[in-house]
């Protein structure tokens, strides 16, 4: 019976040292090194096919990092893009990537990078959420919460993008 409990306790020890390790591996994790502040996605009207969403990256790491990837519940497809003047016409292309740089931000607006919602899955109304969960370039993944707001384009800056 003493066996039993000693090998049970070590079972115990090895499983709470396994999550320690693993809690102090996310410390280090992209995920934990960049905040979010002021997530928002596009309120659309119905019918609207896509939307995007917006925020600031800030990064306390000594590290670059990057997004590779997005996914959220509201889309059938998130994308990550940029707008670029090609001889005065605003074009919207998808970037393999969203770089922050090491102690620094990056801004995800319009006009700019942003977070394409591609094939909207719900309406998106004003004063409602939509969770977005980033990925980053080792692996780590952070979900926020971003509330939905309206909000007017800039000029030319039209959200369809039913070119995609």
């Amino acid at each position: 019976m003493s066996s039993l409990l000693k090998a049970t306790m070590m079972s115990v020890l090895l499983v709470f040292t396994a999550a320690c390790g693993a809690d102090n591996a996310a410390k280090g994790s992209a995920a934990a090194e960049i905040k979010v502040e002021n997530p928002y996605v596009r309120a659309v009207p119905p019918g609207q096919p896509n939307s995007a969403a917006f925020l600031t990256l800030v990064s306390s790491s000594a590290k670059a990092h990057s997004i590779k990837s997005a996914a959220s519940p509201v889309a059938a497809t998130v994308e990550l893009h940029t707008h670029t003047n090609n001889n005065g016409v605003m074009e919207m292309r998808q970037v393999p990537q969203i770089d922050i740089p090491a102690n620094g931000k990056t801004e995800l607006k319009p006009g700019g990078l942003h977070i394409m919602l591609i094939g909207l899955k719900q309406n998106l109304k004003a004063g409602e959420n939509a969770n977005v969960t980033l990925q980053f370039e080792d692996g780590s993944s952070s979900t926020i919460t971003a509330p939905i707001q309206a909000v007017t384009p800039p000029a030319g800056m039209g959200m369809g993008h039913t070119a995609h």
